[in-house]
């Protein structure tokens, strides 16, 4: 009949299909449960009626939960629509549930790979200076010292007065010693 407690059953079902992973189905269940104490038992009879009501729902759960940072409680207020919205496509005739692809998470995929890099690599400064230039570039890395490197960029088709301005620049940074 669609009640609230069909939605919990739905998030075993879409986890047990690889629909949701255990995390997300647990975020899933935790956003139901603080939005289900403030159900009447219309809604808690409908689901759809949770969804026509949400706003009243949403305002009431804060009221109710002033210690939760409204930030958090949008989060499950979009957790729970999430539910609604799967459960309406998918779990009103669970052989939909073979049609339904899952997107994967962008940010996944670039934790991924920062997991190769070691930990200095990590922690190194990401630092543009300036907007990317569409010109051919020469790039000189240069070891001054132990541990002190130094890169240079220009362009490849640099002008005298360029060049000069560029060996006045690095002139003025010069510390005599």
């Amino acid at each position: 009949m669609n009640t609230f407690k069909d939605l919990y059953n739905f998030i075993d079902f879409a986890k047990g299909n690889r629909k949701y992973p255990e995390n997300t189905a647990n975020g899933l269940k935790s956003a139901l449960k603080i939005f289900e104490k403030e159900l009447n038992v219309d809604e808690l009879n409908s689901v759809d009626l949770i969804e026509d009501n949400i706003e009243e729902i949403f305002i009431s759960t804060v009221t109710k939960n002033k210690d939760k940072n409204i930030g958090s409680l949008n989060t499950y207020k979009a957790r729970l629509l999430k539910v609604i919205n799967d459960y309406q496509k998918y779990g009103k005739n669970p052989s939909k549930i073979q049609g339904w692809t899952v997107s994967t998470n962008k940010n996944l995929r670039l934790k991924s790979s920062k997991k190769h890099l070691s930990d200095k690599e990590q922690d190194k400064p990401q630092i543009e200076l300036s907007d990317t230039v569409n010109t051919p570039v020469n790039k000189i890395e240069l070891s001054l010292r132990d541990n002190i490197k130094s890169t240079v960029i220009l362009p490849k088709d640099i002008t005298a007065k360029e060049a000069q301005m560029v060996k006045n620049i690095i002139d003025a940074l010069t510390v005599n010693k």
